[in-house]
């Protein structure tokens, strides 16, 4: 028996608010047929450091992300 294990990103919605709402899926595989799948969920809000992330990520934040965004997001957390 071969057991292998696969990340990927399984869905990446984009909010109004310039939010990245990502789901990551963890697939397991015994000898090629999946046998288990789990999620990870995480946010990304705009002006978060992105450095770590995947081209993908990256590419999309600089489309997407205005200055207007990036200065709400902080003001939002100014409130917390």
């Amino acid at each position: 028996m071969a057991y292998t294990k696969q990340t990927t990103f399984d869905a990446i919605t984009i909010r109004a608010t310039g939010h990245f709402e990502i789901r990551m899926a963890n697939i397991v595989y015994e000898d090629g047929v999946e046998i288990a799948k789990n999620y990870h969920r995480r946010v990304i809000t705009p002006g978060d450091d992105i450095t770590n992330e995947t081209q993908k990520i990256k590419s999309l934040a600089s489309l997407i992300w205005t200055q207007a965004m990036i200065d709400a997001a902080q003001a939002a957390r100014a409130l917390i």
